[in-house]
């Protein structure tokens, strides 16, 4: 069981009277207080060769979930590997600041949404300057820092190129450039700005910084910075084996620290800890990542076009490897079971 999730069950009733939940907090709350228990229902399995059963409690599926969900991570790195192309990788971070971080904390369900639109129409716009066709890109939303405070933030994965659908042309791009990161930031703060000002549920602080941070760099082939974006996206926000230890009172996890890259130690009472985590829990029905330009869903002919223009045909009929489906092997005659059936409580 889940370090986490213990905590959670053993001070759950002293965390519901300090703190103001929200309905999505309690909801993940539920989930997790059921995962793999009887609360939950079970999924009985028979060997193909011998008599032998079992039954194993189910997960519950909460994509806060620290013990679930890792099937469903596997399953969308193979599909974003298999849009992967031959070119040079771009990932650029749109970073909301300090003093709006209480907005996201308040009003997660409308402000999130917004940072999608506004940096991927800023990023479609700087394209469209250059004339050269349409970029693909993908966005994924990472909500807390290193040490795990609220720190929302939008990872976008691009493609260094573009395709002109109609002249049937790709655009190979610079290696090392794609868009100016000041400018990039100048138009995020302009644009985001505008879109709270608008928005009949958000309203802005009187203290709002000049400067704003865009970040955008090649990082290479696309694979390892998929791998890295998986790593957050569909699992809870700190593994159990960084938290190192837990008294009456207290938790310490470990974090990597970004400019020294040492491993450092923080300590905090177990009730601020879980709001810490829990501070996390987005809003029901929110997709954390989404595809755009060539890579969207809707446009699988186009980007199978590219790869035509693109790949070697062997490699591309060849395509990537699915996840394997998840099996069991018997411990009696060690043949495959299979699932015949699964309960669940009234």
């Amino acid at each position: 069981m889940s370090a986490f999730i213990e905590l959670l069950r053993a001070n759950q009733d002293a965390l519901r009277q300090q703190y103001n939940l929200n309905n999505d907090m309690r909801r993940a709350i539920h989930a997790l207080l059921r995962c793999q228990t009887e609360q939950q229902g079970s999924s009985k399995w028979q060997c193909r060769h011998c008599p032998h059963q079992e039954v194993t409690p189910l997960s519950c599926g909460h994509r806060f979930c620290p013990q679930c969900q890792q099937r469903t991570a596997s399953q969308w790195l193979w599909r974003q590997q298999s849009k992967l192309l031959p070119t040079t990788y771009f990932m650029v971070t749109f970073t909301l600041p300090y003093e709006l971080r209480p907005l996201a904390a308040s009003h997660p369900r409308h402000l999130y949404p917004l940072m999608f639109k506004v940096s991927a129409q800023i990023l479609k716009d700087f394209a469209a300057k250059q004339n050269q066709g349409e970029l693909g890109f993908t966005s994924v939303l990472h909500t807390h820092s290193r040490q795990r405070n609220l720190h929302p933030h939008l990872h976008i994965l691009v493609a260094g190129g573009r395709y002109d659908a109609s002249k049937k042309h790709w655009y190979k791009g610079k290696k090392d450039y794609l868009f100016n990161a000041f400018a990039l930031a100048n138009v995020w703060r302009a644009r985001m700005l505008d879109a709270i000002n608008q928005h009949p549920s958000l309203s802005l602080t009187n203290h709002i910084p000049a400067k704003w941070i865009v970040d955008c760099r090649a990082v290479g082939e696309g694979l390892p910075t998929l791998k890295y974006l998986s790593r957050y996206l569909y699992r809870g926000v700190l593994p159990d084996k960084d938290i190192i230890n837990i008294t009456k009172d207290n938790v310490t996890f470990r974090y990597r620290d970004g400019q020294t890259n040492h491993w450092k130690q923080r300590t905090l009472p177990t009730l601020k800890f879980l709001m810490l985590m829990l501070q996390h829990v987005l809003p029901k029905g929110l997709q954390r990542a989404r595809d755009y330009g060539f890579l969207r869903g809707n446009a699988k002919g186009l980007l199978h076009q590219i790869q035509c223009l693109l790949l070697p045909l062997l490699q591309l009929l060849l395509g990537v490897e699915p996840p394997s489906q998840p099996t069991r092997t018997c411990p009696c005659c060690q043949h495959s079971m299979q699932c015949i059936g699964i309960s669940r409580p009234r």
